[in-house]
């Protein structure tokens, strides 16, 4: 820590009060994105997100050499199980019941690692249906199970860990954990052990956050003094059940992408869901997706360049529907996929690929669309 973030987060203590405890508000639920890891540094970090107790999310970037993005995930972005079992298949990991209510948590049995692979790859055959119900491999300590194995590294900006520091001094217990789980697992509301900050890394699929600033759980508490299961339950509307619900802020979202780390302040309750990866999610691949961007834009292009003649207007074609659109429609649609593509290349998991197998290259069909566009506004 330099001087000057020392003397920034001292004076924070000085000025800080209990009665803003529970106001913090982002504007419009925007949590800062953290790109590049070389012109972030653990100051910046400390001053702007830990002490003051805000959220924010790291790129890929930040993963990109973890052990567990190289070998845990497949050229697609899909769950490597063929590699997962070799490593770990002998091992009885920790699973519980997403479709059960057992308290106010998911109740938990031990199974053979080996059987729960074998129960996901059967889940995702049935379309995600289960007579077992959906389970959630969650709370596995992997890496004190098998200190000898590649799987992360902590990030600078985590090191000072009091809570992990001191059970490792007694070595009783961590709390570094590993979780899987198929599309439609989830964990309830909750704040993390000791109301202590967390950073989680999502290095395959998509997850889903609902996070409430810290304060905020007080409105969500029903008559009893109880906070609910499902933050997203209907019954939370009842005001005879949850009295002060309308007060509360909405829950800020966020949609974590493979290999991106969020960071959860301290005291911040929070519920996660399990998306899915592109082509589950979605049903269609990156490759597949690039496809549709390029047949969207070289019609639009094709319109702008040459037109439309009689014959082809009279047809029910696309390029006829674009054609009646109009012309600044085209350039329209074509600056959208300006900014999806642009977006799509720069994406962690689409540059796994071959780009050689996509015809024309993504720079190339960059390129002609931005030459397009320019000549049309001429």
């Amino acid at each position: 820590m330099d001087r000057a973030t020392f003397a920034c987060s001292t004076a924070f203590f000085h000025d800080y009060n209990s009665s803003s405890q529970g106001a913090f508000c982002l504007p419009g639920g925007h949590v800062d994105f953290i790109e590049k890891v070389e012109s972030f540094t653990y100051s910046d970090f400390f001053r702007d997100y830990l002490i003051p107790n805000h959220p924010c999310i790291f790129s890929a970037k930040f993963t990109e050499d973890w052990g567990s993005r190289r070998n845990w995930v497949t050229w697609d972005g899909k769950p490597n199980f063929d590699h997962l079992l070799q490593k770990f298949g002998e091992a009885v990991v920790p699973v519980a019941n997403c479709d059960v209510k057992e308290y106010n948590s998911n109740p938990k049995e031990e199974l053979p690692f080996k059987e729960y692979i074998k129960y996901w790859k059967e889940y995702i055959k049935n379309d995600y249906r289960s007579s077992r119900g959906c389970l959630y491999l969650k709370d596995w300590h992997l890496s004190r199970a098998f200190p000898e194995q590649d799987v992360y590294t902590t990030p600078v900006y985590f090191s000072s860990d009091w809570l992990n520091e001191y059970w490792d001094a007694i070595a009783v217990d961590d709390y570094r954990f590993v979780y899987m789980g198929p599309k439609g697992s989830w964990t309830p509301f909750h704040a993390d052990v000791f109301r202590s900050y967390s950073w989680s890394a999502n290095i395959c699929g998509r997850k889903k956050w609902l996070l409430y600033p810290a304060g905020q759980e007080e409105y969500l508490k029903d008559r009893h003094g109880n906070l609910p299961f499902d933050v997203t339950a209907p019954s939370l509307q009842d005001r005879s059940v949850y009295p002060r619900y309308n007060q509360s802020q909405p829950p800020v979202e966020i949609v974590q992408e493979a290999g991106e780390i969020v960071f959860i302040p301290s005291g911040w309750h929070h519920q996660v869901y399990n998306l899915l990866i592109m082509k589950s999610c979605t049903g269609i691949d990156y490759k597949e997706f690039y496809n549709f961007l390029k047949v969207i834009a070289e019609n639009r292009i094709s319109v702008l360049e040459n037109g439309l003649d009689d014959e082809a207007s009279a047809k029910n074609t696309p390029k006829a529907a674009i054609s009646t659109l109009g012309m600044l429609h085209a350039v329209f649609d074509l600056k959208r996929t300006v900014k999806v593509l642009t977006s799509l290349s720069a994406n962690e998991d689409f540059k796994k690929l071959d780009l050689t197998s996509l015809s024309p290259p993504p720079e190339a069909l960059l390129h002609h669309l931005k030459a397009a566009i320019d000549t049309a506004l001429l």
